[in-house]
């Protein structure tokens, strides 16, 4: 179907539809120079788009960035490095796994008085 049905199909305009896909939300169907043609998978699939949108409350551009950041590592490690710095993203404790480490380090030295080197 083409763009106007499959807008109409899912309660959205063409405008909003085709502003989706310049963000990203779409599956890529489209042909080289022809009109994109919508089935029941494509529509499925802005379906959820939108019902993500709306239970976590976010805009499309926020979905697609979302999008990005888990598709893209550099952008993945950018956003991790900016949440670590806000505090939103909180490191491990360092401190337990130091006592672990050197704990087995421990058990793996000679006892003192054996002779071994």
């Amino acid at each position: 179907m083409r763009i106007t049905e499959a807008a109409r199909r899912l309660g959205i305009s063409p405008r909003m539809l085709r502003y989706r896909e310049t963000l990203g939300l779409l599956p890529p169907t489209r042909e080289h120079g022809a009109h994109r043609r919508f089935g029941e998978a494509e529509l499925d699939a802005v379906r959820h788009g939108l019902a993500l949108e709306k239970r976590f409350d976010v805009t499309p551009a926020e979905l697609a960035f979302a999008l990005r950041a888990l598709s893209e590592p550099d952008v993945a490690l950018a956003v991790r490095d900016l949440g670590r710095r806000i505090g939103r993203i909180v490191e491990p404790q360092r401190r337990a796994l130091d006592f672990e480490k050197e704990k087995a380090l421990r058990l793996l030295r000679p006892a003192p008085g054996t002779g071994n080197p």
